[in-house]
């Protein structure tokens, strides 16, 4: 265990960007100590200043360190990561063909739930990511049994990770008639209301997103709703949500995941719905898909906060997933050409809650004294290296303790 207070040497933070005629060429950074006491950053002084204490200090050898990673959107109840390889089947059927074989698979795969999702977090861990939310099942066909799994997992990596849990109700709120489940999951463990296609899945997106609502108000409880729906379906979901939002007075506790339908209309029509949903602080998640990749600059533009998450790491969904949110950020900075030294710096926001140490007009906004010391250490110069590159992670810092790697 980390002692509850110690001293950060030699530590690489930004500083500044060089600029050129206005344009950004570079990324200024120094040396410094920080002082680490009870799980926050109490002090940063520079690393040319002398230091004396009798605190016991541990040798970042000049990596750079960054805001810890958030991976926003997971599923660690159903993976095969950590058992033996499987391809998924092709689906003959879309997605009622992986619905019909969840009825199955999942009661087969209970008893290596648990251990399957301890894995999967010492993957993320491991790669940096410190928060982590993730949608546990909740149907007939399981009931709350892959819950009970997670929350066993959360309890073993209480002092690693914050772990946020989505009650999800994977085969529709409605269709599977499991209001009464998910209300019994928001009283069980999990901290957030889920959701699933309410109009293709639930085939009634009013009274879908209005159980939802309810459930959310009941039991003081966020949101987030997997929306698949193509095209104008899913933007006039988006829109009732929204109306639906600002009824129940949830405006900041609310989020999309997939918003699939962004990538299908036209520029003016995603960012009309785009300052819609910042105006009432509907959040976005994405797993930038390659083949439909939603605006997520355009979005970002118009005020809408963007997290990036994995969603599936080898399941009956897909065979992909690395568990790397660094990972995440270059493919979002590629698909989108955010090649030059600014925009790659700012994708670091998409991982970290919007924490970058530099903000958009090179000024120092991170860290501040006061901030938990939930950081990752990484070798590169700059962020805007460690996107482009994926830096090796070197260690990670949870409320102050070394909990991957080695300083």
């Amino acid at each position: 265990m980390t002692p509850t207070a110690y001293w950060l040497i030699n530590v690489r933070l930004e500083t500044a960007y060089h600029y050129d005629k206005g344009t950004v060429t570079g990324t200024k950074t120094a040396l410094f100590n920080v002082l680490i006491e009870n799980g926050e950053i109490k002090q940063i002084i520079s690393g040319d200043q002398p230091l004396e204490t009798d605190l016991p200090k541990r040798d970042a050898r000049s990596y750079l360190m960054l805001p810890a990673f958030r991976d926003m959107h997971i599923h660690i109840d159903k993976t095969y990561f950590g058992g033996p390889w499987k391809a998924p089947s092709i689906p003959t059927e879309g997605l009622i063909t992986r619905l019909k074989e969840e009825e199955v698979l999942l009661p087969s795969l209970l008893p290596v739930a648990e251990e399957r999702a301890k894995k999967l977090l010492d993957l993320l861990l491991h790669a940096g990511s410190t928060h982590i939310r993730t949608h546990c099942n909740i149907d007939p066909f399981i009931g709350l049994k892959n819950l009970e799994a997670v929350l066993r997992a959360k309890e073993a990596f209480r002092n690693k990770v914050a772990l946020e849990i989505v009650a999800f109700p994977q085969h529709g709120l409605l269709r599977s008639d499991s209001v009464s489940l998910v209300r019994e999951a928001l009283r069980s463990g999990a901290s957030l209301v889920g959701g699933v296609d309410p109009a293709t899945i639930d085939e009634n997106i009013e009274k879908s997103l209005q159980t939802v609502m309810e459930l959310a108000v009941e039991a003081n409880a966020n949101v987030d709703l997997h929306i698949h729906d193509p095209g104008h379906l899913g933007i006039f979901t988006f829109k009732r949500l929204a109306a639906l939002t600002e009824e129940a007075g949830w405006q900041g506790r609310v989020t999309i995941s997939h918003a699939m339908a962004l990538a299908d209309v036209s520029r003016e029509e995603a960012t009309e719905v785009a300052a819609l949903l910042a105006y009432h602080s509907i959040d976005i998640t994405s797993s930038v898909p390659i083949g439909q990749t939603i605006p997520i600059p355009l979005l970002d533009q118009k005020g809408v906060q963007i997290s990036l998450g994995d969603d599936s790491i080898t399941d009956h969904w897909s065979p992909f997933g690395m568990g790397d949110s660094l990972e995440k950020a270059g493919t979002l900075a590629e698909r989108f050409g955010l090649s030059d030294e600014h925009s790659l710096a700012q994708s670091l926001k998409y991982i970290t809650g919007g924490l970058t140490p530099l903000n958009s007009e090179g000024q120092l906004v991170w860290p501040n004294i006061g901030d938990e010391a939930d950081v990752v250490f990484v070798e590169a110069t700059c962020s805007a290296e460690a996107i482009a590159r994926r830096a090796r992670r070197v260690a990670v810092l949870f409320k102050g303790n070394v909990v991957s790697g080695e300083l």
